[in-house]
């Protein structure tokens, strides 16, 4: 049995996504993590490693997490590909029976979203070629584009006085909000509010107004069309619609030198010229044409399905706050990703922070805390009672504030990045966390609140409490809740959904710098 998933499933697919991160209902969040790539593969930064889709693996996305930023409305939209307007190039045109019987020209593309029928100019307006002055002279391959398109009529009609035959159509202009968040080499943003926003209403209006059919193509020009040099106005574009009229000039020749739609008529998925009821002569070859039907509802209706709003892109900036500091700086991070509706640590009540640290930290103290180095990835740890040692990795540590952020994953725990168990771990198989509270559970005997693993030893400082410390007469948020020194993850681990996972070649975070996140996810 022969079936397809359809592209307009796709754009639904994509429509629904959109609709679900901008719900009230929902919270998605892009992240960051996985701070020590090499220890995964020696060769990850020149050559990472595709993403595996198990459970397990989740669960290390989650352990090596570093901080999560939220998407808001404003921050994810459908996308199209990105075709540039550039002088010279032979566009596409816009058809609506393309497939692999009977390919775009001149890209030869297989289906409409990947033919290159539409552009986008200069000036960041959007426009679909509605004809690339294709004819038999060219083999119906269409010329080259001279002229821009700049216009914002919403009639089509070419863009220039070169003759270069093109007739565009203008659909919208991508708003400079968008194009910040949005616009990248490969993708373009369409408007998320095209049926509600009164910006686009004329187009809508338009599109439905002005009739449906606006282009004919001619196939072969026949010969021999009785007298030459004669123009035919009104002749019937028959079909399963009604009321579009052609124009029909013969030439010297007594052959057709063009077909232009004077009416559109519309409710047509399929039409013809009819040169008969026209009066137009019979002549020894019948031309052929080639009426193109629109998009349903006509070019300008709903962009989304006339462009192929099959990709959405989210949208996350990156950017150090004094006051909130939840990125980590100092180590660097490889992996991105997409979460839906993680929960807050300690609740089972859904994440609604602008941004969160997935991080543990401990402030530190004790002789020469300020001149102490923790080698980023470096193991540290602490006795937390006879035989019992938490064992963590360094993601930084600040020397001003002796704040140690820290993660834990498998490799704390007697196993290697690859999962594997070491057959004679250091400290056990056992997970234990960092500890404040060592006299509480019971474990006085051999616990200690030293941590080891930097250049010093320093212990935990018991006695912090909050968000902030003042330092010389100067405040420093420290971007998480400590507990008697210790803070834990501002998102609780392992909730929520793991929706999209890329790997990429490491990038170091330093205070002064911000990073653009834009991830698309295709359906």
């Amino acid at each position: 049995m022969a079936a397809i998933i359809t592209d307009q499933l796709r754009i639904v697919n994509a429509s629904n996504f959109v609709a679900g991160v901008q719900s009230s209902q929902n919270s998605y969040y892009t992240f960051i993590g996985l701070p020590n790539p090499a220890n995964y593969l020696s060769t990850w930064d020149s050559d990472p490693p595709s993403p595996k889709d198990n459970f397990s693996q989740q669960d290390d996305y989650y352990d090596t997490m570093l901080a999560v930023k939220r998407i808001n409305s404003a921050d994810i939209s459908q996308v199209i590909r990105k075709v540039d307007w550039t002088s010279g190039i032979t566009y596409d045109m816009w058809r609506n029976d393309i497939s692999r019987d009977n390919p775009s020209q001149p890209s030869g593309a297989f289906d409409v979203y990947s033919a290159n029928y539409y552009v986008m100019n200069s000036d960041y307006r959007v426009y679909a070629c509605l004809f690339n002055n294709a004819n038999p002279e060219n083999n119906n391959q269409g010329g080259p584009s001279l002229d821009e398109p700049t216009f914002t009529d919403l009639e089509p009609r070419a863009a220039g006085s070169s003759g270069d035959g093109y007739i565009w159509k203008y659909l919208y202009s991508v708003r400079p909000s968008q194009a910040i968040k949005f616009d990248s080499t490969e993708y373009i943003p369409i408007p998320d509010d095209w049926f509600t926003s009164s910006t686009y209403a004329p187009m809508r209006e338009n599109a439905s107004a002005s009739g449906q059919i606006k282009i004919a193509t001619i196939l072969n020009r026949g010969v021999g069309l009785g007298t030459a040099n004669i123009t035919y106005t009104n002749v019937p574009v028959l079909g399963d619609g009604q009321g579009a009229k052609a124009t029909v000039v013969i030439n010297n020749d007594s052959k057709v030198e063009s077909v232009t739609i004077a009416q559109g008529g519309g409710g047509y998925t399929y039409a013809n010229v009819d040169l008969e009821a026209g009066g137009v002569p019979s002549g020894s070859t019948i031309p052929v044409f080639n009426v193109i039907i629109p998009p349903p509802g006509g070019h300008g209706a709903d962009v989304s399905l006339e462009l192929g709003g099959l990709n959405a892109m989210a949208y996350s900036r990156y950017e150090n706050d004094s006051e909130n500091p939840d990125f980590i700086t100092g180590n660097q991070f490889s992996r991105i990703g997409v979460i839906k509706n993680p929960q807050a640590q300690g609740s089972t009540e859904m994440l609604i922070q602008d941004k969160a640290s997935a991080c543990y930290a401990l402030r530190l103290t004790g002789t020469g805390y300020s001149s102490a180095v923790f080698p980023a990835d470096g193991f540290i740890t602490q006795t937390v009672g006879i035989g019992s040692t938490a064992v963590g990795r360094v993601i930084s540590y600040d020397q001003i504030t002796g704040v140690l952020k820290y993660w834990q994953d498998r490799t704390t725990a007697g196993f290697n990045s690859n999962g594997t168990a070491n057959p004679d771990p250091i400290y056990g198989f056992r997970q234990n966390p960092f500890r404040h509270d060592i006299d509480a559970v019971g474990e006085t005997n051999g616990g200690s609140f030293t941590i080891t693993g930097g250049s010093v030893s320093l212990g935990i400082n018991t006695e912090f409490q909050g968000v902030s410390t003042v330092i010389n007469n100067r405040t420093y948020y420290l971007g998480q809740s400590f507990v008697s020194g210790v803070a834990q993850p501002e998102i609780k681990k392992y909730s929520g959904e793991v929706l999209y996972v890329d790997n990429r070649p490491s990038i170091t975070r330093s205070k002064s710098q911000k990073e653009d996140v834009k991830i698309i996810l295709q359906f």
